[in-house]
């Protein structure tokens, strides 16, 4: 299973995942359809499938055009909102591209109808991968705009936290700095934090992807996934971990209001990743 990482628009990332040996590819999160299909001509591939995490435009705004332009092709994701949609997966369902397993993994919080892909490929040494969205991104998570704190906290600790440790984290955005900053806020004495956020800053200055991480680098440094931990509880002032969560929340929405002050061109564009604007006509 070879993953290609491709960074799109400000900070977005899209995903090939090929099958080394059938040639079949799946992508994810489509945002930039030619930029895409580029890449699957120069690997000679065969994208046979679109996997979608959720229905916010800058995830799923090239489905229309890249489906026109591959007919019979398959848009896949749990949200009637997703364009260009032509099948609904329900969680726990699994797909199967090739030698590559994919497990549907339903991950309410960013939106209500947020999927993961868990994906890993059978007699394989490789460890397994998850396409997280916005739902867990290295170092944070995407803002809870729908569903309850307590569905964000099962999303992010029962479902994704509890995946084999080795699993390979790609995310929806390149928030790792700002995330970790923000770690560092809530952790000053976290070791693992302060060492990831040097990490982070040299490959910000050599212009290189943060992701993947894995799920157990991120039990280590990820507040989001640290709620039951004595100094992120102390941070927050809470106790149940649903509040943790919530309050860690909120504290994330003003960190990044005070550190990146947006101007308005910056807030509309955010509205419409965010989905609060309608999303624009497909071309």
């Amino acid at each position: 299973m070879k993953v290609k990482v491709i960074p799109v628009l400000e900070d977005n990332y899209m995903y090939l995942v090929i099958e080394e040996r059938t040639r079949e590819a799946v992508a994810v999160d489509v945002a930039v359809p030619k930029r895409l299909l580029e890449i699957v001509g120069r690997e000679g591939v065969s994208l046979t499938t679109v996997l979608t995490t959720h229905h916010h435009w800058d995830h799923a705004r090239g489905n229309a055009e890249l489906a026109r332009l591959r007919p019979g092709l398959a848009v896949l994701g749990a949200d009637e909102r997703i364009c260009a949609l032509t099948r609904r997966l329900v969680h726990g369902e699994e797909l199967r591209f090739g030698a590559i397993h994919a497990r549907c993994l339903l991950t309410p919080g960013h939106t209500s109808g947020h999927m993961s892909y868990f994906l890993w490929e059978e007699e394989c040494p490789d460890p397994p991968a998850v396409f997280s969205g916005d739902a867990l991104s290295v170092a944070g998570c995407g803002l809870r705009l729908e569903s309850t704190a307590q569905q964000m906290y099962e999303s992010l600790t029962q479902i994704l936290g509890t995946l084999p440790p080795d699993t390979k984290v790609f995310c929806g955005h390149e928030h790792t700095l700002g995330n970790l900053e923000f770690a560092q806020k809530v952790e000053p004495g976290n070791d693992h934090v302060r060492a990831k956020l040097s990490w982070a800053k040299k490959r910000d200055e050599d212009d290189m992807p943060t992701v993947p991480s894995t799920l157990s680098e991120e039990l280590l440094y990820n507040p989001f996934l640290r709620v039951a931990e004595e100094p992120v509880r102390k941070f927050t002032g809470k106790a149940a971990p649903a509040e943790v969560l919530e309050a860690l929340c909120k504290e994330r929405a003003s960190f990044q209001r005070a550190v990146e002050p947006l101007q308005p061109q910056a807030r509309a564009l955010l509205a419409l990743q965010w989905g609060l604007l309608g999303t624009p006509q497909q071309k």
